[in-house]
C-alpha cells in the first residue's frame, strides 16, 4: 500500500513539472473573473476581487501559480492535498489545468472531490488567465 502511495506522489511532482498536452493555452482573464465569481466563490474567497466570500475552500487571493500546493495558512487541508505538497507539488498553468479538468482523479482524497471539475478547455485557460492576475 505504502509503494502505491509512494507512486501517486512522485507521479504528481513530475506532474508538477510536466507541460499537459491538453492545457488550452492562453485564456481571457475578464472571462475567466466571470467564470470564477460564479462558479468559485461557492467555495473560495479571492480577497476585493469579488463581493462573495467562499468558506469550505482557502482564499486564493494571494494568488495560486506558481505557490506551493496546500500551502495557505490556517486551512485545514485534506491528506491529499497535504500528501501532494509534501511531495513539492508547485502549481503550474499545465498541472492546475489537469486538476481543474478532475480534481479528484488529480489529487486522491482531495476536498474538492464534490466539485466535478470544468470541462470545457477554453473555460480552465480563461479560469488560470484570471489566476494569473492575483
Amino acid at each position: 500500500m505504502k509503494k502505491i502511495g509512494l507512486t501517486v506522489i512522485a507521479a504528481l511532482f513530475a506532474t508538477s513539472f510536466a507541460v499537459s498536452s491538453s492545457f488550452a493555452g492562453e485564456g481571457d482573464a475578464a472571462k475567466g473573473a466571470k467564470f470564477t465569481n460564479k462558479k468559485c466563490t461557492i467555495c473560495h474567497s479571492f480577497g476585493d476581487k469579488f463581493k462573495k466570500k467562499g468558506k469550505v475552500g482557502p482564499s486564493l487571493e494571494a494568488g495560486v501559480l506558481g505557490q506551493k500546493a496546500g500551502a495557505v495558512d490556517g486551512f485545514k487541508y485534506s491528506k491529499g492535498m497535504k500528501k501532494a505538497a509534501e511531495a513539492g507539488l508547485v502549481w503550474n498553468e499545465a498541472n492546475l489545468d489537469e486538476f481543474l479538468t478532475k480534481p479528484k482523479k488529480f489529487i486522491k482524497g482531495t476536498k474538492m472531490s464534490s466539485f466535478p471539475g470544468i470541462k470545457k478547455a477554453a473555460n480552465r485557460a480563461n479560469v488560470i488567465a484570471f489566476l494569473k492576475t492575483l
